[in-house]
């Protein structure tokens, strides 16, 4: 078992690091104990991302309910032959992470199958599901076990996952708009997208930023940089879209070139060796 487990975390290795250069250079800031189980559930969320947002030729329903399936049983046995859910398994099981945060998860994923227009209550439950639950996973590792450190960051951490969630809905508003037919935000219509909605949004996502400071500053020093990595990052990207306007939003992806993000790697990193973090 210990060889098919290994191998099942290097699988979600390498799907983390294909599919997200930010995330990828976040964990390795991470204690290295924290490296196999933030990419197993990185691995494990892509994967369901991609059956509702990319395998459009298949009966995308199905294969969700199948997951799903495939993940319960992977959880029972404390096993499976899907090496993505066995290393998921392996770190619910080993970090207590609660099974209410993985049906949130699904039921966000299956409300991107039926859902292309969200009102204020199916809103808050889909980025509930599909951002601030990742994000108490995550939470989970880093505390270790620790239960009364993680209800002290519970907040923050939501905080902080609603906030990155809002912040790629703006930047990937042309293609869910064109190539899913979503729109996320609560009486925003892509076609009358204006600066007064987008100051709106804006003004929401600064406000959950806010509120995760001081979970980040509290995490534990293995987690700090890591984090903080992630968070840095998002805050270019988010600097970068408050500076675009309305119509470039519907018109490009606004992104952050990684020659930057190298930079801000390695800013962050000098500042937490300085004790500035």
């Amino acid at each position: 078992m210990d060889l098919y487990n290994q191998t099942s975390y290097k699988i979600s290795k390498v799907i983390t690091k294909d599919y997200s250069t930010s995330f990828s250079l976040g964990i390795r800031m991470l204690d290295k104990k924290f490296h196999d189980p933030i990419f197993a559930i990185y691995g494990f969320v892509r994967l369901a991302d991609e059956i509702v947002d990319t395998f459009h030729h298949c009966d995308q329903t199905e294969m969700l309910r199948k997951f799903i399936t495939d993940t319960d049983d992977a959880l029972t046995c404390k096993v499976s032959t899907n090496p993505v859910l066995n290393a998921f398994q392996d770190v619910v099981h080993r970090y207590a992470i609660e099974r209410t945060h993985i049906s949130s998860f699904f039921r966000s994923m299956e409300m991107d199958l039926s859902e292309k227009k969200h009102e204020h209550s199916s809103y808050s439950e889909y980025i509930y599901g599909s951002a601030e639950v990742v994000g108490l996973m995550c939470l989970h590792v880093f505390c270790e076990n620790n239960a009364q450190l993680y209800n002290q960051l519970l907040v923050p951490a939501r905080k902080l996952g609603s906030a990155l969630q809002k912040i790629n809905f703006l930047r990937d508003m042309k293609s869910d708009f064109s190539e899913r037919g979503r729109i996320y935000f609560p009486g925003v219509d892509f076609n009358s997208f204006n600066a007064e909605m987008k100051l709106k949004i804006e003004a929401d996502i600064q406000a959950d930023l806010n509120e995760s400071i001081p979970g980040i500053k509290a995490l534990p020093k293995g987690a700090r940089l890591g984090v903080t990595v992630a968070y840095i990052y998002y805050l270019a990207l988010f600097r970068k879209i408050k500076m675009s306007s309305a119509n470039s939003l519907q018109q490009n992806r606004i992104r952050v070139p990684d020659y930057l993000k190298i930079i801000l790697l390695i800013k962050t990193w000098l500042r937490y060796q300085l004790n500035l973090i």
